[in-house]
């Protein structure tokens, strides 16, 4: 075994090990919330803190359409390295990604804070509100709690460095903070709607990665000539020193399949009860089928000697995973016409602004303050109407759904 070079073999663990981690985490984090406090908030004009679901729901026309946009991109970033020289876009994009990163790895450590935690425990800490009204109208909130606070100087610390270096080659531990964090919030925030649209878009890409790995050296004079994080690294090292070189491994080859796999883990949560322990064989297999589509990745790379596309192998391993085990239970139809829009959509639905309308989600409470008057509360079963200040004036009416919404009412 003298002639296995341990080294190479460390960095194929270390960037299968992140990939997954990183694919599994992102999963998670694109399931709605579960659960709602034990406790009501206090003042129902200022509800409690609830993280938001912000979501960027792909469709198939977005999805066919992608793999242009992807081609368009990534051949002119390879006209401006070779007829301008890539230092200049390294800076560029090394800061913008940087101001970007920050913000992706303060919402993922607090995340984990309120993982760590616990809802409960959470809802202890002092709550911080900023907001900016023009008159009655809401135009900027903010709901921050001690923890959060105290986890932003923490998160810019990765930025600050890593754009304040300036050795040849940026530091591989702050590549990857930035870079996975980047990816988790991806997959957190885009959906694919359905299993038809991550089928078309892995085919796309498929053809895609195939083309400018196998057809021109664009793909890898570009992955090669930026340092930024747009990949993640591993020394070819035990010791983790980059004298032999760094084995890379791209963020679309983990945001693009873990999106399929977030949307397997989502079909297993809506047939369930929607309780925090579910069964999940569609997440399970897709994303066994992805980590054994890396491993194929890095052995044809090693044993040939030469860069692989990575969808060339991923997508198909997605794609028949799922198909397989639609097959398999009897569920294809059902899982092909299924949509993961609904439910989301439902969520993000503006409540109604004329009074006449019937809300779809009743509060359980009820506060309207008039301008000249006292708060008074009513029960949810009240039907909806404006209430008239002493001297005829407009009344805010104020709601305890998510967060506090400000309506304004006027006289009927």
């Amino acid at each position: 075994m003298d002639h296995v070079d341990w080294g190479i073999i460390s960095s194929y663990g270390g960037l299968l090990g992140l990939a997954s981690i990183s694919v599994l985490a992102g999963a998670f984090g694109s399931l709605p919330s579960v659960g709602q406090p034990t406790s009501k908030p206090s003042n129902l004009l200022e509800p409690d803190e609830e993280e938001e679901n912000i979501s960027e729901a792909l469709s198939s026309a977005d999805a066919w359409i992608f793999p242009i946009i992807g081609s368009v991109a990534l051949f002119s970033t390879y006209l401006l390295v070779q007829y301008f020289g890539k230092e200049w876009l390294n800076r560029l994009l090394g800061w913008y990604l940087s101001f970007v990163g920050a913000g992706c790895v303060w919402r993922c450590l607090v995340r984990l804070a309120r993982l760590v935690t616990g809802k409960d425990y959470w809802r202890q800490f002092d709550q911080t509100r900023i907001f900016i009204l023009k008159g009655p109208l809401e135009l900027f909130s903010m709901s921050l709690r001690t923890p959060t606070m105290v986890l932003l100087p923490v998160s810019l610390m990765p930025s600050i460095l890593y754009v304040s270096s300036e050795t040849n080659q940026k530091s591989i531990i702050l590549t990857n903070i930035l870079a996975l964090a980047l990816a988790h919030n991806a997959l957190s925030i885009l959906r694919l709607d359905s299993f038809r649209t991550g089928c078309v878009l892995l085919s796309g890409l498929f053809l895609y990665d195939i083309y400018w790995v196998f057809g021109t050296k664009v793909m890898v004079e570009v992955a090669t000539s930026l340092d930024v994080p747009i990949k993640i690294l591993w020394p070819k090292s035990l010791s983790f020193t980059t004298e032999k070189g760094v084995t890379m491994l791209g963020l679309g080859d983990i945001v693009i399949p873990g999106m399929f796999i977030a949307l397997a883990l989502r079909y297993d949560y809506s047939r369930s009860k929607k309780t925090e322990s579910f069964a999940k064989p569609y997440f399970f297999i897709t994303l066994t089928s992805y980590t054994l589509g890396l491993v194929t990745t890095m052995t044809v790379m090693h044993v040939f000697g030469r860069a692989q596309p990575a969808l060339l192998y991923l997508s198909p391993a997605c794609i028949f995973a799922f198909l397989v085990t639609a097959l398999f239970r009897g569920e294809f139809r059902d899982a092909w016409a299924w949509t993961d829009n609904s439910e989301q959509t439902q969520r993000n639905r503006p409540l109604a602004t004329n009074v006449d309308e019937t809300q779809d989600v009743a509060p359980s409470v009820m506060q309207t303050k008039t301008l000249d008057g006292p708060i008074r509360t009513e029960s949810a079963d009240a039907s909806p109407r404006v209430e008239d200040g002493q001297d005829g004036k407009d009344s805010l009416v104020a709601r305890g759904i998510g967060r506090s919404r400000l309506k304004k009412r006027w006289q009927g």
